[in-house]
């Protein structure tokens, strides 16, 4: 990643008159990190969709028997348990259809919720929609509002875009301790890189070790109730708790327009306007962070992921990303502020300086990376997802 980047270089996306390439197949141009292109004009994210595609068979029969193999697997392991995995729940579409994906297939699934206290009323209700049809306990981590706002100050306050990091990775390790609290061997995800595209290479970067530093840095309450991830712990949830983490999606036929009408029909499930909408923060973070600050809008992934599979044309996504704003929430920005405790002032202030970047303070990236021989086989065991390997344990080119 290119830390000397000032506000104003080349992150935002060029206007198309510039005569940009922009990859023939998916909107993704030269802003984008990491980015290149083959004779055919096609990036190299899409030719990563494709290889995934290849090596999961996504949505073919042999990725369904695939996928019928490790059903298969978890059942027997999750025999005489009162629980044979865990989902990870946030009342968005792929994580609520994941919950009934499970029960279709006969899995006896734990629901799991890290409570950020920043959840919209609709994902919070279509949490408790979709569990109390099909029936499924819930495991709810709720941190201390006043350290979770800390934490995000901290990230506003070093200029640096993760300010959401620390939800992503609480999750996580909420997941991993339910499992471990209900011995269960496996912890199943909502996620669909068809659906949700590839996430480019060098954005977007969080650890524990980041976490902490930066909250150590800018932060003013103590750590008490935020679950924080550190390396020894992310080592004993997978080399020697042997934790596998499965992404159903990433072997099945799926599509995010189908799977949201579908909860709409069966459980009265509300669509929130957006993807990462759902939760505040999050909105927060990609309707409005990252644009004004970094100059970078990450609708291009869900949208490129949509000119991928059929479900929008390249001219429609081309015409959203460039034309249109994202969505703001009225009353969005009065409300981060009076949450972290930001003056006008100094909320402006932050927001006119010029952006840092992870490389800038202390992570675990070095030593995962030093270390990638060993993640390479927690990857081949299913103990780390293939993208934490690919995205955290090779140098990224600037």
């Amino acid at each position: 990643m290119d830390t000397k980047k000032s506000q104003n270089e080349s992150v935002m996306p060029l206007p198309l008159n510039r005569k940009e390439q922009i990859c023939s197949r998916c909107i993704y141009d030269r802003s984008v990190p990491s980015i290149t292109f083959d004779d055919d004009g096609v990036c190299n994210y899409c030719r990563m969709v494709d290889d995934l595609v290849e090596e999961y068979q996504t949505g073919k029969p042999e990725g369904e028997r695939r996928i019928q193999e490790i059903i298969a697997k978890i059942k027997e392991d999750g025999k005489g348990k009162k629980y044979d995995c865990v989902i990870g729940l946030s009342g968005g579409t792929d994580s609520s259809y994941m919950v009934h994906w499970a029960i279709q297939n006969g899995l006896r699934p734990l629901a799991v919720h890290y409570d950020n206290t920043w959840n919209t009323a609709i994902a919070t209700e279509n949490i408790r929609k979709v569990l109390t049809k099909l029936n499924v306990d819930l495991f709810t981590l709720v941190v201390n509002n006043k350290e979770a706002d800390d934490i995000f100050r901290s990230f506003f306050l070093a200029d640096v875009p993760e300010i959401d990091a620390s939800t992503d990775l609480a999750l996580a390790e909420t997941m991993y301790r339910a499992a471990s609290q209900h011995n269960v061997k496996y912890i199943l995800e909502g996620h669909s890189f068809l659906a949700e595209g590839i996430s480019p290479l060098g954005k977007n970067y969080f650890d524990g070790k980041y976490i902490e530093s930066i909250h150590r840095m800018f932060g003013r309450l103590p750590l008490k109730t935020y679950p924080l991830m550190t390396f020894s712990k992310f080592i004993k949830w997978t080399a020697f708790k042997k934790i596998q983490k499965i992404r159903p999606l990433w072997y099945i036929k799926y599509d995010k327009e189908s799977a949201r009408s579908f909860l709409e029909k069966e459980f009265g499930w509300e669509y929130y306007g957006g993807h990462h909408l759902e939760n505040r923060m999050t909105a927060f973070n990609h309707s409005y962070y990252f644009p004004k600050k970094f100059h970078v809008d990450y609708r291009n992934n869900t949208l490129s992921a949509s000119v991928r599979i059929g479900n929008m044309s390249r001219d429609e996504a081309i015409d959203e990303y460039y034309n249109k704003p994202p969505y703001l929430e009225p009353e969005l920005l009065s409300y981060f502020k009076k949450r972290l405790g930001l003056t006008d002032a100094e909320f402006d202030e932050v927001m006119n300086r010029p952006p840092k970047y992870w490389t800038e303070y202390p992570t675990y990236k070095k030593r995962f990376e030093l270390l990638r021989p060993f993640f390479h086989v927690l990857m081949k065991a299913r103990l780390v997802p293939h993208s934490f390997y690919m995205k955290y344990c090779f140098p990224i080119e600037k």
